[in-house]
């Protein structure tokens, strides 16, 4: 496939996708040239196929680039791979939200740490196939069990509290995985996910539309929170303990307010070009081409790279595009929804080869 033949290429700004596939090739320079990028995603080949790419992109790094120099750089180390079937697209961002070092009757629920007791596996240590796929629990008579629900955590206390926040805004700063905390002093600190209690994510969201409280077109956050600050905490306690999954933080300092949480990769999200997908699935620091409907734009294509990852982001064409951080990014993020989206993969041209044959 050609560049040419890839739908709104020649409009598509690579600045961004750029400067997020040289912090993904930050994490790639570290592996072995015949590492797998991922035993889960042969497509994406071994670390030491993305080498001249990578080599190419630092070269370009510190220099001024123009719309034209970051397209060209993708035309010539890369070849499109369209995928046939179409995909879902969400958004996520970076909230900014409001917090207390003690609780009080508003700031009543804990942004918490990763208590002792919960146990992560690698399954890849036992089973190769499963390289990179983990398993949360906790000991019980030396027994490994699952670890405690949403509400059992919270009954208990369970992991020291990093701040104290509205509870619905730490309900859903779980979700985002991410957040900037602004303290009454003005300071501020960023938490970033730490790991999560290893039970199924189910979203609130979906429980109100079957419930029929919310309907299809009307179920986007900013719609959910309407609906739980009319009802208040009879309503919104119950609520959210019917999502089992429970996501603990570390707090972070933030010494650089332009730049973007940590992605599962361990890079800097960059807005607008970070990508969350399913690591069953995928690579990171692929670059995909994603045409999809964003909120006032129905016609949009972007360049991304897979960085991230999230507990309801599952399946071969299932993204999540980082909007960016505060209230606007919020906004856009929370009204995405696109279920009919289009992905063209680009791979180094070695790889596409090999695609091909």
């Amino acid at each position: 496939m050609l560049f040419s033949q890839v739908p709104g290429w020649s409009r598509i700004d690579a600045r961004g996708a750029l400067n997020a596939f040289v912090n993904s090739c930050m994490r790639i320079e570290d592996r072995p040239d015949n590492a797998p990028m991922n035993p889960r995603a042969s497509y994406a080949g071994r670390a030491g196929d993305w080498r001249d790419a990578c080599l190419r992109a630092a070269m370009l790094a510190d220099r001024p680039l123009d719309v034209a120099r970051a397209r060209d750089f993708f035309e010539r180390h890369f070849t499109p791979i369209k995928i046939h079937q179409e995909g879902h697209l969400t958004g996520y961002y970076e909230p900014v939200v409001e917090v207390r070092h003690t609780p009080d009757r508003e700031f009543s629920m804990a942004i918490r740490g990763a208590p002792p007791d919960l146990l992560t596996g690698d399954l890849g240590r036992f089973i190769a196939e499963l390289e990179g796929q983990r398993i949360m629990g906790r000991a019980v008579d030396r027994s490994f069990m699952p670890y405690n629900t949403r509400a059992e955590i919270e009954a208990k206390n369970l992991g020291a509290p990093l701040a104290w926040g509205r509870p619905i805004d730490v309900f859903f700063l779980q979700i985002q995985g991410s957040a900037r905390l602004s303290y009454p002093d003005g300071s501020a600190s960023r938490v970033r996910f730490a790991a999560h209690n290893g039970l199924p994510y189910v979203s609130i969201g979906r429980l109100l539309i079957e419930r029929g409280e919310l309907s299809e077109h009307n179920a986007s956050k900013q719609d959910i929170e309407a609906w739980l600050r009319v009802r208040g905490p009879e309503a919104w306690r119950p609520l959210f303990n019917e999502n089992p999954r429970y996501v603990f933080f570390s707090l972070d300092s933030l010494d650089n307010p332009q730049e973007g949480p940590i992605g599962a990769q361990g890079a800097p999200l960059t807005p607008m070009a970070s990508l969350a997908v399913d690591p069953g699935h995928h690579a990171w620091g692929v670059p995909v081409v994603v045409q999809a409907a964003l909120h006032g734009e129905p016609d949009w294509t972007g360049l991304v790279v897979t960085q991230d990852a999230g507990g309801a982001i599952l399946g071969p064409v299932r993204g999540d595009l980082f909007f960016g951080w505060g209230d606007d990014a919020g906004e856009r993020a929370g009204r995405q929804n696109d279920p009919r989206v289009r992905w063209t993969l680009l791979l180094p041209h070695v790889l596409a080869e090999a695609q091909a044959r």
